[in-house]
């Protein structure tokens, strides 16, 4: 049946989907239809939609025959209510203060469509610099990884991650497809707290020469097999430990600069402009208060700037709600050396 959809590659589908799944848009009726006639590498994926004029501006949408199909049983069919969870490769991640209603939760989630391996409770907050938490097993499959171990599809790139042992947030993958779709061939683009490779390994698909560092030896451990696992291991260069231990290796080599560590990045801020060339694009992320969630931000890069470089404010966008009256936001600034 013809039905409007978002039409987009293959490799971006996954991601795509959990992005219009979050806005609930995905139109759970129908399933997902695949392109006639195109190699695999080429074909185009129709995501069936329930309201085309809700989809953000930057996708596309078609109508194109889709099946019809038996709705999924949902967690929310088996419970009578919503819950709320994230999905993270096959593993399902709660966050739930009852342990009663955390276990109903998971043996829900494990009787549903959703493909599944474990789920897993939040038990502690993010704790210390590596900003990792610990976690309850509320169900597992047995296999021989660990249960917090998974495998991540994000716009057609591959994580492997252990949430046990380094942070991950599937919530950011549109911010960070954002930020890599601006990057250019030849790049040199610096991940000052890269994590398992969430931005590094995109940029460094996209032609840029990349250097990731970061505290956690086990985020840079998986960092550099999910260079591997995406074919980009030539063009990244790891360093583990604080990021400031590598200004005069890399004193005016930037082109581009991701700061995304909430709370403290604009810390930092004198290390970036270390870092920077003579025309350098800063992705400093930060959670600050509604009323002026970008102010820090701006004031830490100009006061680091100082008269070595003019600062001009690219776009303040704001990435999502963190907490009442918090928000999480990414400033996108140019630094520009003054001659």
């Amino acid at each position: 049946m013809e039905r409007p959809c978002v039409a987009v590659a293959r490799e971006d589908g996954e991601a795509t989907r959990q992005r219009l799944a979050e806005a609930d848009l995905v139109d759970q009726e129908y399933g997902i239809a695949v392109e006639d006639g195109a190699a695999d590498e080429d074909a185009k994926l129709f995501i069936p939609v329930t309201d085309p004029d809700a989809v953000p501006g930057d996708l596309d949408v078609v109508r194109h025959d889709v099946p019809a199909r038996t709705p999924q049983r949902t967690p929310a069919d088996l419970l009578g209510f919503e819950p709320t969870y994230e999905r993270l490769g096959d593993v399902v991640l709660v966050d739930e203060d009852d342990p009663e209603r955390a276990d109903e939760i998971a043996e829900a989630i494990v009787e549903s469509d959703i493909p599944v391996r474990s789920v897993l409770n939040r038990d502690s907050k993010v704790k210390g610099e590596t900003r990792v938490r610990d976690w309850a097993v509320l169900a597992d499959e047995g296999e021989q990884r660990p249960p917090t171990e998974t495998v991540h599809r994000e716009y057609g790139h591959e994580f492997a991650v252990d949430v046990a042992e380094v942070y991950f947030s599937p919530r950011l993958a549109t911010e960070r497809h954002r930020v890599v779709e601006q990057v250019e061939p030849g790049e040199h683009a610096l991940d000052m707290f890269a994590g398992v490779g969430p931005y590094a390994i995109p940029m460094a698909d996209a032609g840029a020469e990349v250097v990731a560092c970061d505290l956690n030896p086990d985020a840079i451990r998986y960092l550099e097999e999910n260079a591997e696992r995406n074919g980009v291991a030539d063009r990244i260069t790891t360093h583990v430990g604080d990021v400031r231990e590598l200004t005069d290796e890399y004193e005016n080599w930037a082109d581009r600069l991701v700061m995304n560590l909430p709370h403290t990045a604009a810390e930092f801020a004198d290390t970036a402009v270390a870092f920077a060339g003579d025309s350098c694009v800063v992705h400093l992320y930060d959670i600050q208060h509604e009323d002026a969630p970008f102010e820090r931000a701006r004031s830490a890069l100009e006061d680091a700037a100082g008269d070595q470089y003019e600062v001009t404010t690219l776009e303040e966008r704001v990435v999502r709600s963190y907490a009442p009256h918090e928000l999480n936001v990414c400033l996108d600034a140019r630094l520009d050396r003054i001659d």
